[in-house]
């Protein structure tokens, strides 16, 4: 490995054609070239697409009542019945693997009828009641001020968090917005907060901005909903699936609502840690295709330089009989061969592997210049322990593509090797 006369045999052995070895080299820095690429573009989509989770609790689903398909112990199909308070209580004592069990109620919607007033300025927006731990599920930062609070709760306070979509069409540019009061279907809530949406929000960051949050306790009250739940939000602990759970939940709040167990429309869910599952596994296949295309791409530079070598094996036939005759052994020269096969293939691979990197960081900073609001690619990149995948591949292949000439070449007789013109 360390023999200097080696390696410059090995240097004369390459550069006696160089036009034969780069073009035998392009196949191998195409290979790994294009296999960098498709990792870090498979990445990028990635981190797009997980941007747009952010913020979110991603071990939650939804729940939410439907209309009764089946008729049971008497009471009638299609009847429609409603979540309580107390459903979030047994939820909580039932499940102790639940970390937030969020009742949610809503009113109006920011495309509808004007339901919020401050001063001469209207505006329809989508008025949520909901409890602290909101914020911890959903996507949303406090960027001035306060979220909903467990004494806002205990208390029934007429308070409000509203968003910059609110902001921009309620008040003028310069005006501070805590401690203002607004109205809301007639009942004046003061502002302790003003909250951002995180995420890429599916391209709809603008509508994201327009709701508006108070107390679940105060919604009730104040918009005479009674204890009556909308909606609820539950969140397993990390230790535990929600996927897991979701069956007994399901199940538990079916007997508690005198539903049939088989009626699968009663109670609607939507099981978000699933679909990020499903995000996850389509990214794994996606990662799978890449290493799949580039090793494909990779192996025909392979074959290139095995037919190479098989060439330049057989022009320096009469070469290896007189080093054979003078006492070389079958395994010096199968490692001469080996090294040269090796060697080449690391140097076009590893060429690859630069250019690739290069224009991914010409690439990365085109898009650091452009808003990444709803970016759905973003830092497409590889990290080392892809490198290190790249540099065993390119030593394993440098091994395959020197095998077959390597055996070719201990195989021919001394004898007959010294007679070859």
């Amino acid at each position: 490995m360390f023999d200097r006369e080696k390696w410059n045999e090995i240097l004369e052995a390459l550069t006696a054609n160089t036009f034969r070895t780069v073009l035998t080299a392009f196949g191998v820095f195409w290979g790994i070239f294009i296999l960098v690429i498709l990792l870090a573009a498979s990445n990028g989509l990635e981190n797009g697409v997980k941007k747009g989770f952010d913020g979110i609790a991603t071990n939650t689903m939804f729940m939410w009542t439907q209309g009764v398909s089946k008729a049971y112990k008497g009471l009638p199909k299609n009847r429609q019945f409603e979540f309580r308070n107390n459903d979030v209580d047994a939820l909580k004592q039932k499940f102790p693997d639940l970390l937030y069990v969020s009742p949610r109620n809503q009113l109006g919607d920011f495309n509808g009828v004007s339901n919020v007033i401050r001063g001469t300025k209207t505006g329809a927006y989508t008025i949520y009641g909901d409890y602290p731990e909101l914020i911890k599920q959903e996507q949303m930062e406090i960027v001035k001020g306060r979220f909903v609070n467990q004494q806002d709760i205990l208390s029934r306070r007429k308070v409000t968090i509203i968003g910059n979509g609110v902001i921009a069409e309620l008040y003028k540019t310069t005006e501070e917005v805590i401690g203002t009061y607004i109205k809301i279907n007639g009942i004046n809530f003061m502002v302790v907060g003003v909250y951002k949406s995180k995420g890429n929000n599916n391209g709809n960051a603008e509508s994201a901005q327009k709701n508006i949050f108070i107390p679940f306790t105060t919604f009730q009250q104040a918009f005479n909903f009674g204890d009556r739940v909308g909606w609820m939000a539950l969140t397993a602990k990390d230790e535990a699936s929600i996927t897991a759970l979701k069956p007994g939940i399901m199940a538990f709040m079916k007997e508690r609502h005198t539903i049939h167990p088989d009626d699968e429309r009663a109670v609607g869910n939507f099981d978000l840690y699933e679909e990020f599952q499903k995000v996850q596994d389509l990214f794994l296949v996606l990662k799978f295709i890449a290493y799949f295309v580039g090793t494909l791409v990779l192996l025909s530079g392979i074959i290139g330089i095995s037919n190479i070598m098989l060439i330049v094996v057989k022009e320096r036939t009469n070469e290896i009989g007189i080093r054979r005759a003078l006492g070389a052994t079958p395994g010096a020269i199968r490692s001469q061969i080996l090294l040269e096969a090796i060697f080449l293939t690391i140097i076009a691979g590893m060429f690859g592997i630069a250019v690739a990197t290069g224009l991914l960081g010409i690439l990365n900073m085109i898009l650091a210049t452009m808003p990444s609001e709803g970016m759905m690619f973003i830092n497409p990149s590889v990290d080392l322990t892809v490198v290190i995948i790249a540099l065993l591949i390119l030593v394993g292949s440098g091994l395959l593509a020197g095998f077959i000439p390597a055996q070719t070449a201990i195989n021919v007789k001394p004898v007959d090797a010294l007679r070859t013109e």
